[in-house]
């Protein structure tokens, strides 16, 4: 995903517990002896065995970074890979920890783990303090009993995110609050310990999707252009700010699809897309289209769009799912770090607006069922197939070429 500008509202932090997409029924033991058996290593990457993730980790010498047995990326070739039993020996080698596994974040493994938690708690405490330096690098790392190096490569592989952008999230949760309820756009920006109302708008774009005053008056005078096509999945509408994708819906009609983006931007401007349409935009209904349609798995379109910061790591979630798999509400709570979180992972799915380019479709329960979806159980059900169909045919013929060769 290119520059997505969400609004987020920083929630209590958890330390992201190991998770495993593959489970398997048995699991091999791992000798404890000071040099790894390598074979069993592999074995267990190749198997993505979570049964010995924090017993050691694997090195992806081509692509520099170190990951958990379990991690659900790619395999890599085995002769890129080398076996560590600690994180300390990976990073000597120049790897840095992966950002999908987070190998760090190892359940009650992370000796750092505790430290971040209570920064974390700091940086909410001080986030609307007019005091920078309380929340510089520096200083946090201080806080944490850590060196600058150790304490940002930790924070962001614990948090998912960086001690920076942490505390600006923490700052833009202060502005919302104080703008729905401060009548005064000014007082609201110092309230929320920006030093100047400059800093606050030259960041809008990337914080808020609008200016401060907009998103106090509902987003008025918000400019937002739309056009509807059919697609292989039906009739659909793509809406966009000058930002980028702000709303992709499935429905019946033009009309009952103006309705909805009506009511998600009640005080916007709405203006139909002019024809022919900009270049860009063609772009990206061609890119829909095409990923709709199995000849394109992989989107990459800018969005805007506003979430609180649970949803945020929902979707981004979401968008790590591999084209044509599926994972369950709860394999969703895990991986986000809130396993107990399973009904609201189920209800953000159900709040995005932007359907496909945050594949909600992709979860389903436990059970297997397919569960909800805001544009019906047979599109979702549609959808699943035809990306399993096409997943499995690229896979066939990724194995004829590579055998022909």
């Amino acid at each position: 995903m290119q520059t997505t500008n969400i609004l987020w509202n920083p929630t209590t932090f958890a330390t992201p517990p190991h998770f495993n997409p593959v489970q398997t029924e048995s699991s091999h033991a791992m000798p404890k002896i000071e040099k790894l058996d390598e074979a069993a290593c592999w074995d267990a990457v190749t198997r993505r065995d979570s049964a010995h993730d924090g017993e050691f980790f694997f090195g992806v010498l081509t692509t520099g970074i170190f990951c958990r047995p379990s991690c659900p990326a790619r395999q890599p070739l085995r002769q890129n890979v080398r076996f560590y039993r600690d994180a300390a020996q990976a990073e000597n080698d120049g790897l840095r920890p992966c950002l999908r596994c987070r190998p760090l974040a190892t359940v009650n493994r992370d000796p750092n783990a505790e430290r971040i938690r209570k920064i974390c708690r700091y940086i909410e405490a001080h986030a609307a303090d007019l005091d920078t330096d309380a929340l510089s690098l520096e200083q946090l790392a201080a806080q944490a009993g850590l060196s600058r190096f150790h304490f940002q490569r930790s924070f962001q592989a614990v948090v998912g995110v960086s001690p920076k952008q942490y505390a600006e999230a923490c700052r833009i949760n202060h502005l919302k609050t104080n703008l729905r309820q401060s009548s005064d756009v000014t007082a609201a920006i110092y309230d929320s310990g920006y030093g100047s109302s400059s800093r606050v708008y030259e960041r809008a774009d990337s914080h808020l999707g609008m200016t401060p005053k907009q998103y106090r008056d509902g987003g008025s005078n918000l400019i937002i252009t739309y056009t509807t096509v059919d697609s292989p999945a039906g009739q659909i509408m793509i809406a966009a700010t000058d930002r980028g994708i702000c709303f992709v819906q499935f429905g019946k009609s033009k009309d009952e699809l103006l309705r909805a983006l009506e009511t998600e931007y009640p005080a916007a401007l709405l203006e139909g897309m002019r024809n022919p349409a900009p270049p860009v935009f063609r772009q990206w209904i061609a890119a829909l289209s095409a990923h709709l349609a199995g000849r394109q798995p992989h989107l990459d379109l800018p969005l805007d769009i506003r979430a609180t910061a649970f949803q945020m790591r929902v979707w981004n979630y979401l968008q790590s799912i591999p084209y044509g798999e599926t994972r369950s509400y709860g394999q969703v709570a895990e991986a986000i770090g809130k396993p107990s979180a399973t009904r609201a992972v189920a209800n953000a799915c159900a709040r995005n607006t932007v359907a496909i380019v945050i594949p909600c479709h992709r979860v389903i329960r436990g059970t297997g069922e397919l569960g909800g979806y805001r544009w019906g159980i047979p599109r979702k059900r549609a959808i699943l197939k035809s990306e399993h169909t096409h997943a499995s045919e690229s896979v066939t013929n990724r194995t004829t070429a590579h055998r022909t060769l």
